[in-house]
């Protein structure tokens, strides 16, 4: 069964909230994450689900997640798959720029920032195997840290996929329409970034909200901190004033003007 597209928008104005890193390793960090939005009247988000976190959680072994899963659709959320282990090993010939993006900013998480295709037809078809179980179908994929090669975008549409994001512009795929938007994320790896994301993100919100399509995009690990995680409530809080909540697939498909 297809995404509904209906949505709720004011103006054509959305919020998209996604929540990133989803799996059984994360589950009770992002209850907590979604009972804290819908009190802040997100009611529905974007759950990126990692099939096998780190190679340690499969979702094929895990039926009360999938249960979970389920639930969580029925009632509106949208599951968009996000890349397969969310894990990349290093190389020992990488370049020195390779070595930052994939090391340093995204702490080897970056699964697809350099596949070819054929890697990722084979990462994205173990994906859609393990999420199966959905009675909706999955629109949207979205590569951990936003790092997607050429090989693994190219793959995209073949496999089925509508949509995928980056992390200043979300993409439909059969169309090529590109929405221009910059997300709001946190980094919480060090207190440097902490404070950096605190310092920056009410700027860029700022400057955010008077386009059609806010993203503000969750990990587990925000909600933490309180500094961080009271300031994402209120981002959420202030930006519902304005504007509908929606999910990626609802926007995408909605034909929302670019």
């Amino acid at each position: 069964m297809s995404q509904d597209p209906a949505r709720d928008p004011h103006d054509d104005r959305a919020l998209v909230v996604s929540v990133h890193d989803v799996s059984p390793l994360t589950r009770p960090a992002v209850d907590q994450i979604l009972l804290d939005l819908a009190r802040c009247g997100v009611e529905r988000t974007s759950l990126l689900v990692i099939p096998d976190h780190h190679g340690k959680a499969p979702l094929s072994e895990d039926a009360a997640f999938r249960k979970w899963l389920l639930r969580l659709s029925a009632d509106g959320h949208e599951v968009v798959l996000h890349g397969f282990r969310h894990l990349r090993e290093r190389r020992s010939w990488e370049s020195v720029p390779a070595q930052i993006t994939t090391r340093i900013y995204t702490a080897d998480e970056g699964e697809f920032f350099d596949v070819d295709r054929a890697t990722a037809e084979t990462l994205l078809a173990r994906g859609m195997e393990s999420l199966a179980f959905l009675e909706r179908r999955l629109e949207g994929f979205i590569a951990p840290a936003w790092l997607l090669s050429e090989g693994g975008e190219a793959a995209l549409g073949p496999a089925g996929f509508r949509y995928t994001t980056r992390i200043g512009e979300v993409k439909r795929l059969d169309t090529g329409t590109v929405w221009q938007s910059q997300s709001v994320v946190y980094s919480t790896r060090a207190r440097w970034r902490r404070w950096g994301s605190l310092y920056w993100n009410p700027w860029l919100f700022k400057r955010l909200n008077e386009e059609p399509l806010l993203r503000i995009g969750i990990h587990p690990p925000d909600i933490r901190f309180p500094g961080i995680w009271g300031q994402l409530q209120k981002f959420c809080k202030s930006s519902l004033e304005t504007r509908g909540c929606a999910t990626y697939a609802e926007w995408v498909l909605n034909g929302s003007p670019a």
